[in-house]
């Protein structure tokens, strides 16, 4: 193996494991904006989903995904633990030495991704086990489906549709797959007021949490993107997409600190926070594609759009407690449509084509059809399934499990346990 392949090895592993770090920053950052009796439901759910989620692209994910050129879904290689054949696979990367297992865990890691943006939007009221269900069948054979159109060589990508890094294969299938769970989960208890119409805000217990798991994920991201060049023999285009992810996330941050400081009457931290990923998930389909200036009007237009898409969903009653239908499904149908705008020819290698703002218009055309394939895949699949658990096995936790708290109810324990405090003995004899 020679250093070129050595060395992008080796970068494709590195990334891949920032994204892998993402899943506390998932966990962090739902469980701060939820309510302390949930934390444990909270952080068991994005512990054990990433383990579904590989066990559902290991058994028959992969294959869907990259397995052959059927334009609709992957049909070779579909048990990859028994037909490890590179050659039926059509994801490849720019040097075809890298090891097979690395160009898989890349994509491994990516599918988890997907499946954790849902828990955050049914959180505080979903059966533990119907999540697992909807998560292995996501990763098993939805994302996977998609997946094959955009990535795998599929017939969006052949009709010139462009998404490098997931604002739609990722973001947006998890958000559209959020949004139909908490279409069928229904709002948390007491979040809205029937008689009066009032919406009741139910606050996180811990921005701090939060706070740390948006730097984790802000740093995750920088394997997100810049990860998918799958090499380093053109470093210019590495530093390019590090640099418009970087740039959105900031635009994002201060768009959205103004928007609900003038519209809500406060700089709300947890839209400054949501702000920031905004801007990040709407940069991920355009990153390699737009210049450093079209990235920072990308993520100050996110870091707008997600202020009012909260306030929006909460006024039609869809109770999302962290927003994550605003941030990953709104702002990755955004960055998507953003590639159709926005491109611009030249700016790094892989970028080759003009948006509507540069001279082209046929790009354009292949964004919007593909957002709109994409939504009723993804959607309806998912509105579908969620039906199935509902009508089965249930997909919400008793009225009085959600009063008491997930935590007692589905777990048995709690994450912040009352201790009997008790005078020491010393202060007791001093008197």
């Amino acid at each position: 193996m020679d250093l070129a392949v050595s060395l992008d090895t080796f970068w494709i592993l590195l990334t891949a494991s920032l994204v892998f770090f993402m899943n506390l920053g998932f966990a962090a950052v739902e469980a701060g904006f939820a309510r302390s009796k949930n934390c444990v439901n909270i952080l068991s759910k994005n512990f054990i989903v990433f383990a579904v989620s590989s066990l559902g692209f290991i058994l028959l994910g992969w294959g869907i995904m990259f397995g052959g050129d059927n334009p609709i879904i992957g049909t070779q290689g579909l048990w990859i633990l028994g037909n490890v054949n590179e050659a039926i696979y059509t994801m490849q990367t720019p040097t075809e030495g890298v090891p097979f297992w690395a160009k898989f865990f890349f994509e491994l890691v990516f599918c988890g991704t997907a499946a954790t943006i849902v828990s955050g939007a049914v959180a505080e009221r979903v059966k533990y086990v119907s999540f697992i269900v909807f998560s292995f069948v996501l990763t098993l054979v939805i994302y996977p489906i998609i997946g094959h159109w955009i990535w795998g060589g599929g017939w969006l990508a052949r009709l010139g549709f462009l998404d490098f890094a997931g604002s739609t294969v990722v973001h947006s299938v998890g958000g559209w797959s959020a949004l139909a769970g908490v279409l069928i989960l229904g709002p948390r208890f007491g979040k809205y007021d029937d008689k009066s119409g009032k919406i009741k805000p139910i606050a996180g217990h811990n921005l701090s949490l939060a706070m740390i798991g948006l730097f984790v994920l802000w740093l995750g991201w920088f394997g997100f993107n810049p990860g998918s060049t799958l090499t380093l023999a053109n470093p210019g285009d590495v530093a390019h997409v590090f640099m418009t992810t970087n740039t959105a996330a900031i635009a994002g941050i201060l768009t959205s600190t103004i928007v609900s400081w003038i519209y809500i009457g406060k700089p709300d931290l947890g839209m400054t926070i949501n702000g920031c990923l905004a801007g990040l998930v709407a940069i991920t389909a355009p990153c390699p594609y737009v210049s450093v200036a079209s990235s920072l009007i990308i993520g100050a237009l996110a870091g707008v759009i997600v202020v009012f898409a909260v306030v929006f969903f909460d006024k039609v009653r869809i109770d999302d407690p962290v927003g994550a239908t605003s941030v990953h499904l709104v702002n990755g149908v955004f960055g998507t449509l953003c590639v159709g705008l926005f491109a611009e020819s030249g700016v790094t290698s892989l970028s080759v084509r003009n948006g509507l703002f540069f001279g082209g218009a046929d790009l354009l055309g292949a964004q919007l059809l593909g957002i709109a394939a994409v939504a009723a895949a993804a959607f309806g699949s998912a509105l579908l399934v969620w039906f199935i658990i509902k009508k089965t096995i249930g997909a919400r936790v008793s009225l009085g499990e959600e009063i008491s708290g997930l935590d007692v109810g589905e777990h048995g324990n709690a994450a912040y346990p009352e201790f009997v405090s008790r005078k020491p003995t010393y202060m007791a004899s001093a008197k």
